[in-house]
């Protein structure tokens, strides 16, 4: 009998297998560099927001990190639509430079309202998590997928470790100023790097073209609804003018939804997010990581708002002593995500997606009656912190395991929109809620413990929603069955 032998493929070359780890870890860098820079401007908005409606004297202090969520969330449609029209690395350099513009304009700005103008414009580079999540899956290897995966995640516990030391010393030093000034300094060094070492990925959709009206319908929709919660407060949540705004937006959203269904190139396809296991990943992992990425309103605000009698009793720290202070929370962050991007090539990713959101209500439910003392808000934040770790790094590998490569960056895209819509809303509430118990001195707003007690509350339920909603999730491929691609 004769037999047919397959020829066998010869093992790279040691240089060239070298070479090709050297490009990984360069491009993993230059990844992780771009999309930890949105949680490091998260982190750094949220440590300098206090100094910030101090100086401008101003009750609206959170329309300071509202206006980068609100402008984030309105082009995040386009941005993704257009990556997988034109190329995920052009998009992501488009989506940068422009927060670079709105960073200079913060930086230099001299008015509130100038500020907030500049802040809006930063706000774009918040598409560039989604992007790079989905380049990631492109360009890297099978074996080198779930590890850049874990590291692209687990950087926000480098964030958080380094983040406050960083935000302590520039906010001490050189006030909230250094801060706007050190932002646009980094989304600079984020340009330089995608630009040298990320390749393009090779896939694209066949032809096709812009969703004008479907992105115009969708973020206007979600935009609506943001200003109103926004606003709320302030109209009265009876008011006929917080009414009209709802009402609109769930009718320009029920318009979006009629919109995409006859189109022939719709901005996220039906066909996509009907399917159980995508739509359920989606809205469990929005609401779990919307509302632990809200957290740090009360937190920051308790952390450094100074303790003035019967008018603020916040614990007054500065930058730096909050830093060594929650450095062991961003350690258990860090080993967490790692850990859980290691594991989720062995494990069910609903389990690690549930036990994190677990791990998050209960920290945070202690920490509603125990956040008066360094001892306190550390034991809060270890176990709260190993949770969001594990939240944040199964978001994008479960959305890996449920969607084709050609749908990867429109899945991250909707999974960002939704965790942005969530962690818009759960912010905005957290204010209203803290405020009820606060006082207004000259000017600017300051809240009683009671108010950091029920924000922390509001924090508690929406992460058990969270934890609860992983139970929609069928089953699905693991990590290591899932099918991606290799650009470099």
């Amino acid at each position: 009998m004769s037999q047919t032998q397959t020829p066998q493929i010869p093992p790279p070359k040691r240089d060239e297998a070298s070479r090709s780890t050297s490009r990984n870890v360069l491009v993993v860098i230059a990844l992780v560099w771009t999309v930890q820079l949105v949680a490091l401007m998260a982190a750094l908005s949220g440590i300098s927001q206090a100094d910030v409606a101090i100086h401008f004297r101003t009750t609206e202090i959170a329309w300071f990190t509202l206006m980068t969520l609100l402008t984030g969330t309105f082009f995040l449609p386009f941005a993704v639509k257009a990556a997988a029209l034109f190329g995920k690395k052009r998009v992501l350099l488009v989506a940068i430079g422009l927060g670079f513009v709105g960073d200079l304009i913060a930086a230099m700005a001299t008015d509130y309202r100038t500020l907030l103008i500049g802040r809006g414009i930063a706000g774009i580079y918040a598409a560039t998590a989604p992007l790079a999540y989905a380049i990631t899956r492109d360009v890297f290897p099978r074996q080198w997928v779930g590890l850049a995966s874990g590291i692209l995640a687990g950087g926000v516990g480098l964030v958080a470790f380094g983040g406050p030391f960083l935000s302590g010393w520039l906010l001490d030093d050189y006030g909230f100023r250094g801060v706007l000034w050190f932002m646009a300094i980094s989304t600079a060094v984020s340009l330089v790097l995608v630009a040298a070492f990320v390749p393009e990925s090779p896939i694209r959709a066949a032809g096709g073209r812009m969703d004008w009206i479907g992105g115009i319908l969708l973020g206007g929709g979600v935009t609506a609804i943001v200003y109103a919660v926004g606003q709320g407060s302030h109209w009265g949540w009876g008011s006929g003018k917080f009414a009209a705004f709802v009402a609109g937006s769930l009718v320009t959203l029920l318009a979006f939804a009629l919109v995409e269904r006859r189109v022939a190139e719709p901005l996220f396809p039906p066909a996509m997010t009907r399917r159980r296991p995508v739509w359920t990943v989606l809205l469990a992992t929005s609401v779990a990581a919307g509302s632990l990425s809200a957290v740090g309103v009360v937190i920051q605000m308790l952390i450094l708002m100074p303790k003035i009698p019967d008018v603020s009793e916040g614990l007054g720290w500065s930058g730096t002593h909050n830093a060594i202070v929650t450095s062991p929370i961003s350690a258990m962050i860090i080993i967490a995500a790692v850990g859980t991007g290691y594991l989720a090539r062995r494990m069910d990713a609903r389990i690690l997606l549930g036990i994190g959101s677990a791990l998050t209500v209960l920290g945070y439910g202690i920490g509603t009656q125990l956040h008066h003392s360094a001892e306190q808000i550390v034991g809060m934040g270890v176990i709260a912190g190993t949770g969001t770790g594990m939240v944040m790094a199964v978001v994008p590998i479960m959305i890996i395991e449920v969607v084709t490569p050609e749908e990867q960056a429109l899945a991250n895209g909707v999974q960002t929109l939704g965790q942005g819509v969530a962690q818009i809303v759960v912010s905005q509430v957290a204010f209203v809620v803290m405020a009820q118990h606060g006082r207004i001195l000259e000017g600017t707003q300051f809240y009683l413990d009671a108010g950091f007690t029920n924000g922390l509350w509001l924090v508690v339920g929406c992460c058990a929603v969270g934890t609860m909603l992983v139970f929609l999730i069928p089953r699905s491929k693991r990590l290591d069955e899932a099918e991606v691609g290799q650009a470099a």
